[in-house]
């Protein structure tokens, strides 16, 4: 099988373990991407705080040049990227809209690509086929599955899962065999790009996300966005100085976890460039391969 691939920004740099993980774990499921040539940055949270025209015009552009290497489906693991991708279709079913980014891009634009998150490319391929891979026991893995406020929303526009209380992602959570919790800040935002210029709004609202995670028993917190990963794992070091006797929980990719079900290392998945190290969740697991 062969899809399409769109990286962003981040995957192909600060938040390259999430792009590794993908690809091994892609590797054991015998599932090739194809990286769109000459992909642009989506446009993230700046290009639509500059140009309505341009933040929908730079998604397109990648989108087209996909049209043009055949690509009928498109997987774009991080949230920022994928929302702007969905947006960016959904905007351009305004003609007036459409013939401004045209103009833009200097190319016509055409329907009939699918755009893909890492949680429906998950369950597209299916639980079986996970499950298949799995050779690790992961039930002593609580896991809090956060959506963030991306992936969901704007429903009329994702459609892919409940926006207030989606499930999707726990269903490939526990495909591996891991449990998840019940909690109540699964679609809460972490601050998204006030991480550099706002860190005190951000370490605020990462604190109540990691506060409630670890209240309903989670032991991991479970991510499938890169400005996510971000603020609830490396901000969780600021807000130990700014609360002593915070417990601190680890952050891992969706990938990640999966890449763990199948018996790679925390190394082979880049696990250990967390700042909040995963070794304890996996000492039981550990035990049990030893015997």
């Amino acid at each position: 099988m062969s899809y399409g691939y769109y990286p962003g920004c981040s995957l192909s740099g600060t938040a390259k373990e999430f792009d590794i993980s993908l690809k091994k774990v892609l590797q054991k499921l015998s599932v090739e991407l194809t990286e769109i040539q000459g992909w642009a940055c989506c446009g993230a949270s700046s290009a639509h705080a500059t140009s309505h025209i341009l933040s929908i015009a730079l998604p397109v552009h990648s989108l087209l040049l996909a049209k043009e290497q055949g690509l009928k489906e498109v997987v774009t693991p991080c949230a920022a990227c994928y929302n702007r991708l969905v947006n960016a279709q959904h905007e351009m079913k305004d003609p007036s809209t459409r013939t401004k980014v045209e103009t833009v891009v200097d190319k016509p634009y055409s329907n009939g690509l699918e755009v893909l998150n890492l949680i429906q490319f998950f369950n597209l391929l299916g639980a079986d086929t996970i499950k298949a891979k799995v050779t690790e026991k992961l039930g002593h893995i609580k896991a809090a599955c956060y959506y963030g406020c991306l992936l969901v929303r704007p429903h009329d526009v994702t459609g892919f899962d409940d926006e207030e209380q989606p499930r999707t992602m726990e269903a490939v959570v526990e495909a591996v065999g891991a449990k998840t919790v019940d909690w109540n800040f699964k679609t809460e935002c972490c601050g998204a790009a006030h991480s550099i210029a706002h860190t005190n709004i951000v370490e605020h609202l990462s604190k109540k996300i990691i506060d409630d995670a670890i209240a309903h028993g989670a032991n991991v917190i479970i991510v499938a966005c890169p400005m996510c990963h971000s603020n609830l794992d490396m901000r969780q070091l600021n807000i130990i100085k700014s609360f002593p006797g915070q417990k601190t929980i680890p952050v891992l990719y969706l990938s990640e976890l999966v890449g763990l079900a199948m018996g790679m290392s925390l190394k082979e998945l880049a696990i250990d460039l967390h700042f909040i190290k995963a070794d304890e969740i996996l000492k039981p697991a550990e035990a049990v391969t030893a015997k």
